[in-house]
Order: C-alpha cells, then sequence, then structure tokens
C-alpha cells in the first residue's frame, strides 16, 4: 500500500507489506520507503524525524535506529553525502549511541511522567521521587510535582521542565509536550511495574525507575553471577529423562531433537539450540 500521512503533511510511506507477510533475505529485504517533501532540505529532514519516530515496527529486527541517526549526522546534513557515506561516518557499524545532555534533558522527564502515570495510577497530586537507571547512561535523580490537571513539573540535574502528557497511558505511541513546546515522542515496548523498554529516536533503550527507598535496597543486593548456558540443554520444566536421541560424538544440527523428557504425563522434545 502506498500514500500519504495527512496527520504529518509532507509524508509518503510507500509499501506492500501488510500483517502476515513474509520479508526474505534472499531479496531486497525492504518493508517501505519514507519519503518526506518540504521547501528546504531541514524541515524535509524534521519531517523525516517525526516519521521516524511514530513508525511503530514489531516482530523483527529494522535499520530505523541506524536511519534516525543519519538524519543528525552533519554530513547528511549538509549534503555532503557519497556512496562511501555509511563506511566513513561508521566504520565501525551503528549499534546505538549514549545519550547528549540534550537528549537526557528531554527523555528522562517525559519517561518518569510516563512512570508514575503507570505505576501510581491512584496518587493524587503531589511531590515523588524516582531515581532512573538506564544501562549504560549516568543514574538520574528525579523529582515529580504533579497537579490536579495531570501536568508534571519534573525536576532533574537542577533543572525544571513542565511535562503534559498526550493520549492514554496504554498506547504504544506516547508523546509529551514540555514546557509547552518541545513535543518528545516514545515508543513503549514492555513495562513490568519497575522496568521499561522503550524506543527513544527508534533506539531501543532499557531503564529501571524506582523509589530512593527501593533504591537502596536494590543496592546492597548482591549481584547474580553471569552463568554461560551457551552449550547447555536446559529443560524448560522438571521432568523424567525418558529417551536420549543422539550419542556422544554425533554431530547435531540446530533444531534436531536431542532428548526427550516425561512432564505432566506428557512427552516433550527437547531440541538443540544451535548447531555443534
Amino acid at each position: 500500500s502506498s500514500g500519504i500521512n495527512a496527520e504529518y503533511g509532507g509524508v509518503r510511506c510507500d509499501s506492500g507489506i501488510v500483517e502476515g507477510s513474509s520479508i526474505s533475505i534472499h531479496y531486497d529485504p525492504m518493508i517501505c520507503k519514507l519519503v518526506t517533501f518540504a521547501p528546504t532540505r531541514r524541515e524535509a529532514i524534521r519531517k523525516m524525524e517525526a516519521a521516524l519516530d511514530d513508525y511503530v515496527i514489531d516482530g523483527i529486527t529494522h535499520n530505523t535506529p541506524l536511519l534516525r541517526e543519519i538524519l543528525g549526522n552533519e554530513a547528511f546534513l549538509s549534503g555532503n553525502v557519497n556512496t562511501k557515506f555509511l563506511e566513513e561516518e561508521y566504520p565501525g557499524g551503528f549499534s546505538g549511541a549514549p545519550l547528549t545532555i540534550s537528549q537526557r534533558a528531554e527523555l528522562y522527564p517525559a519517561l518518569v511522567a510516563l512512570h508514575h502515570s503507570k505505576a501510581n495510577r491512584a496518587a493524587g497530586p503531589g511531590s515523588y521521587k524516582y531515581v532512573v537507571t538506564g544501562e549504560g547512561e549516568e543514574r538520574g535523580e528525579v523529582m515529580v510535582t504533579v497537579s490536579k490537571d495531570g501536568t508534571c513539573a519534573v525536576s532533574l540535574d537542577g533543572q525544571t521542565v513542565t511535562v503534559t502528557p498526550q493520549g492514554g497511558i496504554h498506547e504504544p505511541l506516547q508523546k509529551f509536550t514540555l514546557d509547552g513546546g518541545r513535543e518528545v515522542t516514545l515508543q513503549q515496548l514492555e513495562f513490568n511495574g519497575v522496568t521499561h523498554s522503550i524506543r527513544y529516536r527508534c533506539c531501543r533503550k532499557d531503564f529501571t525507575i524506582v523509589t530512593p527507598l527501593q533504591q537502596r535496597f536494590m543496592d546492597a543486593m548482591p549481584e547474580k553471577p553471569v552463568v554461560d548456558t551457551s552449550n547447555l540443554l536446559l529443560s524448560p520444566m522438571p521432568g523424567s529423562v525418558s529417551m536420549i536421541s543422539v550419542e556422544e560424538g554425533d554431530e547435531v544440527l540446530e533444531g534436531t531433537e536431542v532428548a526427550v523428557i516425561v512432564a505432566m504425563k506428557m512427552n516433550n522434545s527437547l531440541k538443540a539450540p544451535k548447531s555443534g
């Protein structure tokens, strides 16, 4: 399907992919072409950034994080690009980047406002403290002051911004207005009451948000050692081994049945997670 997104204006999405479609690796695995147009290059780029932030793609790996990063690249912004652009600008590839100071200053307030609305829905107006910890990111202590109309005044690093949520808290796309002007878009992926998995600027980021008291308890907990289970075949449930389907020294392919266990009066096939 193809068409122009009327909500934005100047945004066109050409795609032949629908739910249930198979995207093969044997040909061009294109999901769609996203095109923006405007009187100037910079305006078109800003529209593209907004369109990518709102583009929800689930279930497959995609390249929107790289595309979103390229839109902020100085060489790309200036139009000084060639066929070796990726090789020259990202010689080691791209696997995400830490937040800049300005990105942290807009993401943390929006994320904490979302967390408060989800984790403390019954709480009334007042002030609340949270500790935000993200993988590879600096820990932040945040104060949220909630007014009767749902607007939050969020204080972080000595700066206070007013955060106004747009829409319901369960929508996959969450939009917030900061200080009545800047708009921040987050995509919700997972939330378990403490940990948020989101997409910000198309990149997946995981954060833990707790109260200061909860953080003190978490800091006192010993870290669970990481055990390498890549060469182990783990049973998903307790049971009795009824059959071993291979012998020592056999070469097995990924998906080959290795053993059968009996659990809950049923035979359960255990298959090799990788070849070897």
